[in-house]
């Protein structure tokens, strides 16, 4: 690059960063790039792993839906598991959402707009003793960025053209186009051991080996999850336990015994109807998420195939009503794609406020004078709490009548949704796991084959094309405003169009024992992590 470009291009990546809401975390990663990667702090994290003693238990709201390959793992059990068992070269911190360096010995260097390299933790090893190399680095994006994969991160790092060694410490990232988010967006994608992984995708996804403070140690659905402490980690979180168990409680009442007996130190998910009694006994702190409750048609089947049904729909929903009796006024309805208190928010030109003649005018628009089907919904204590008073709304319009049934998660999407069996879901969905820009949030569901092609089947769409196009457009934008822009129009075009839209966004309740935990955090994310945190009792 020559000298004098640099200047400019400095300016469009600080603006970048500041309209991505990610100018704060930029800076709090280049001040503690030091402090990582020295060699002191290598050393102090791998005293502190030896020093790792007792035990955490944890009652976990989300069934364990999908297996743990962080190339293909959506569920949010198995992803929170994902955070201690696996290393990305950047993490973000689950609770503070700022990164750090994980397997990266020093902050990404920009060699120029479209050149990055990252050189590698010296030291670093695998749970089954082996070393982390530049070949497990390169191997664990490729993998990631191979269509026939059909991974679930490759809509993130769409700007990656090729990942080569440099050497034995240096991985070199060739980029299709500049990306000034390069540097924590790498966090999407986990290490993972090329000669295990290769070899059996589907056995190491059942038995995953990682690089993170803990190691898997057995996994039983609908029981209990077990990890032990990996006693060679030498990076930032060493494991402040010995061992460490999460019991899959999807029943809210025995999480809540869990927690009030002391059986678990920490429980997810608190029952809105429990948050004043346990906090009088434990800590409990609720959150405010882009953790949304979404409605998904199935587009390609009549007559959700017309906009003005699924406009209907959410009309036709008492969303306030709903909000304040099953969640106790616990969430926000949605005026836009993210939460109000997003860095990017900007208020949709279509907002869904209760409007049942609204909701009648349309079906008789779009030439539906009787409207039956079956809505899905997943087992969630909340979404069960929420689902039959969605559908009172429902019924109460003339000509419409719907049913229920609620399924696990993976008996949702794996038996239903991903087979074309379904016309209308209400689930739960929450990306900000992976990040917090408004790019990640919407690439999530509007971007690739797993959500607009393969779920909710949108993608041959006029408006889904335009989507993409605008995505583009804001991804590679020079300055502030015209990101904002294109950002602001996809909002726009996926509320009037509302092929999956969010009916509202929660916030999420986590409670803990302060004498038995210490450093634990609750997050603005669904799930609960470990990371820093030490038993106390």
């Amino acid at each position: 690059m020559p000298l004098n470009n640099l200047a400019a291009t400095e300016g469009s990546r600080r603006n970048f960063l500041k309209v991505s809401g990610l100018m704060g975390v930029a800076a709090a990663f280049s001040a503690g790039i030091a402090a990582c990667s020295s060699p002191d702090s290598a050393g102090a994290g791998a005293a502190s792993a030896a020093a790792g003693t007792g035990t955490i238990e944890a009652g976990i709201s989300y069934a364990l839906s999908t297996g743990f390959d962080p190339m293909t793992s959506s569920g949010a059990t198995p992803f929170a598991a994902n955070l201690h068992i696996f290393e990305g070269l950047v993490d973000l911190h689950p609770a503070t959402r700022e990164p750090y360096l994980a397997l990266a010995a020093a902050e990404p260097k920009e060699v120029d707009e479209t050149t990055w390299e990252v050189k590698l933790r010296s030291g670093a090893t695998f749970h089954n003793g082996d070393d982390v190399t530049v070949d497990d680095v390169v191997y664990s994006f490729e993998r990631v960025l191979d269509p026939k994969n059909a991974s679930l991160f490759a809509q993130f790092v769409p700007f990656i053209k090729s990942v080569k060694a440099k050497g034995e410490d240096t991985v070199v990232f060739n980029l299709e186009y500049a990306f000034p988010l390069f540097a924590t967006r790498i966090s999407v994608v986990k290490i993972v051991p090329k000669k295990i992984a290769s070899k059996d995708q589907a056995g190491f996804d059942a038995k995953p080996i990682g690089s993170g403070p803990y190691q898997l140690v057995s996994a039983t659905k609908d029981d209990k999850i077990v990890f032990k402490k990996f006693d060679d980690y030498n990076g930032k979180y060493p494991a402040g336990a010995a061992d460490m168990t999460w019991y899959l409680l999807s029943d809210a009442a025995a999480r809540v015994t869990a927690a009030e007996s002391g059986r678990v130190a920490a429980i997810e998910d608190v029952p809105y109807l429990d948050v004043d009694r346990l906090d009088s006994k434990i800590t409990v702190k609720s959150v405010q998420s882009f953790g949304l409750l979404f409605l998904m048609f199935n587009c390609t089947k009549a007559p959700f195939d017309k906009k003005e049904v699924r406009q209907a729909l959410h009309y036709g929903m008492d969303t306030e009503s709903i909000i304040k009796t099953a969640l106790l006024g616990n969430a926000k309805p949605a005026t836009s794609y993210v939460q109000d208190t997003h860095p990017q928010y900007v208020e949709a030109d279509t907002v869904y406020g209760y409007d049942q003649s609204k909701a009648e005018s349309l079906l008789k628009e779009a030439g539906v004078n009787k409207l039956e089907f079956e809505l899905l919904t997943t087992d969630t204590s909340w979404v069960k709490d929420v689902a039959p008073l969605i559908l009172e709304s429902w019924n109460k319009i003339p000509g419409v009548k719907v049913t229920l049934r609620s399924l696990q998660s993976g008996a949702l999407y794996d038996e239903n949704v991903d087979s074309g069996k379904f016309s209308v879901v209400a689930a739960p969905g929450d990306p900000s796991v992976f990040g917090n820009d408004m790019d990640l949030l919407l690439s999530w569901f509007y971007r690739g084959d797993v959500w607009p092609k393969n779920r909710f089947r949108w993608n041959k769409t006029a408006e889904y094309k335009a989507v993409q196009k605008k995505l583009d457009e804001a991804a590679t934008a020079e300055d502030e405003a015209k990101a904002e822009a294109a950002w602001s129009e996809v909002i726009n075009i996926l509320a009037e169009e509302a092929p999956l839209y969010p009916i509202f966004h929660r916030q999420l309740p986590t409670a803990w024992d302060e004498d038995k935990l210490e450093g634990f955090e609750p997050l603005p994310t669904t799930g609960v992590s470990f990371l820093g945190v030490t038993p106390t009792a």
